[in-house]
């Protein structure tokens, strides 16, 4: 029996005790009819409502519906503004999210909790000028309690190793007052992330060693991350085993991942296959996908990469992405079966299934640049690409030769791939930030896929013809 069928009426401290559990739950259906009611009992301008409401929505993913009536309200306080920047930088709508936060201060002052959505918006997007203003609004304007906030510390330096900036990310992690678990993983994870194998593990060893913290399985992926981004297999087995016979950390998919890629980016595969045959879990797609990566790269059997690829598609269904059809596709054409690489595309065009396209952003004086491949609709695109012929004048100049790998393989002919290779939106990006940037400042890039061998190459060779520092971070590292 419900509680309106025993005639007791819900009041403003009822809504937003059953929508909190809504959210909890998922369960939007449930959440509309509460909503329903709220219409119903007249509690549509009751503030502390309206912001479970809002964050109702956002929970069940419902992002739209949220900022709706979110602007529908007839007052927001901090918290309603702080929801749905939250909400946007966890759903990593991250321009979306500092935007809001720019409305936000006509209105009203952050606090602890807006500074820490806001920042890990910065993280997302690679916005260091604007995550360096937050910082320095945090110790110029706020009290101590927000400048040695434990959590907006660990945001900061999450930030700041994913702008690059390494050696601040230190600076905020040793002069923080306190350090939790989550700080130690973050920064083991930040310098993972940057292939700084020893450096994280040392910073584990003291973590575990001399702060006495016991490591949880997050510690974990930052330690096999390490280990991964640096071939240390050795020392990847020793972690792993670590992990569960001394710490009795239940390994989940990313640690089997981490390890799976290891051995398999040493070339080391049927040690990676007999791993996942006595995996303890089911392997997903991101397990068979690093090892048909692995079997591309290392020139396998075109049988074991296909067994590879049945796996993935198995796993994915219907959902399957374009990836696994790009490296069955080189696989293809390293063994020169061009008819398959036909085929393979063609069933790809059956299906729907597109690659995601290339997309880099680069942030020049605070505002934040977004470039596809082949892109021509930025105002600047004119220079833009003066830039790019003048780069690649002068890569031919000190005998480049390009990488073909990462070019479409159903184009024959060189130049069709050189100039495809030319345009991808890392080379866009960079030629804007070499027209752009000051004098000593690096050039900063984020993309959203994985930078291919050639671009990888090219970049630290635009970066020793033109002296400036270039930072990368592609969805990898």
């Amino acid at each position: 029996m419900t509680m309106e069928e025993k005639t007791a009426v819900p009041d403003n401290h009822t809504f937003p005790i059953v929508l909190k559990a809504c959210a909890y739950t998922f369960s939007l259906c449930e959440g509309k009819q509460v909503h329903a009611h709220v219409l119903k009992h007249g509690f549509e301008s009751d503030t502390y409502i309206c912001n479970s409401l809002v964050h109702f929505y956002a929970t069940c993913g419902c992002l739209d519906l949220a900022e709706k009536m979110f602007y529908k309200m007839s007052e927001r306080n901090e918290v309603s503004w702080n929801i749905m920047i939250d909400s946007y930088a966890k759903g990593g709508i991250f321009d979306t999210a500092l935007r809001m936060f720019g409305e936000m201060q006509r209105v009203h002052d952050p606090d602890g909790y807006t500074m820490q959505s806001v920042i890990s918006a910065c993280a997302g997007l690679g916005a260091l000028s604007l995550g360096l203003w937050v910082h320095a609004y945090i110790l110029k304007k706020c009290d101590k309690n927000m400048v040695d906030d434990v959590l907006v510390n660990t945001c900061l330096v999450d930030m700041y190793c994913k702008s690059g900036e390494l050696e601040i990310a230190k600076q905020v992690f040793e002069s923080m007052a306190f350090r939790d678990l989550n700080a130690w993983n973050s920064m083991i994870l930040g310098l993972a992330m940057h292939g700084e194998a020893k450096a994280a593990l040392n910073y584990y060893v003291r973590m575990v060693k001399v702060e006495k913290i016991v490591p949880n399985s997050i510690t974990f992926v930052g330690v096999l991350s390490a280990c991964n981004h640096r071939g240390m297999v050795d020392e990847g087995i020793v972690h792993f085993d670590m992990m569960t016979k001394e710490y009795n950390v239940e390994p989940r998919l990313e640690h089997y991942g981490c390890l799976v890629d290891l051995f398999a980016r040493a070339g080391r595969i049927n040690e990676a296959l007999n791993l996942v045959s006595e995996m303890s879990i089911k392997p997903d797609a991101v397990i068979w996908r690093s090892l048909l990566d692995a079997c591309c790269k290392q020139y396998a059997s075109v049988e074991l990469s296909e067994e590879m690829a049945k796996q993935v598609f198995e796993s994915e269904g219907s959902v399957c992405s374009s990836g696994v059809y790009v490296l069955l596709s080189k696989v293809y054409a390293s063994a020169c079966r061009w008819n398959d690489v036909g085929l393979l595309r063609k069933l790809m065009s059956e299906k729907g299934v597109t690659k995601e396209p290339g997309c880099s952003i680069i942030e020049i004086d605070g505002v934040v640049h977004e470039f596809f491949a082949g892109d021509t609709t930025h105002p600047k695109s004119e220079n833009i690409y003066k830039v790019v012929n003048e780069i690649e004048e002068k890569l031919e100049s000190i005998g480049y030769l390009p990488d073909y790998s990462g070019a479409p393989m159903v184009d024959e002919v060189n130049d069709g791939k050189l100039n495809t290779l030319r345009l991808h939106s890392e080379r866009l990006a960079i030629a804007f930030g070499i027209l752009n940037s000051k004098p000593d400042v690096p050039i900063r890039v984020f993309k959203n896929l994985r930078v291919c061998n050639d671009c990888h190459r090219v970049t630290k060779l635009i970066s020793r013809i033109y002296n400036v520092e270039i930072i990368v971070r592609d969805r990898a590292r």
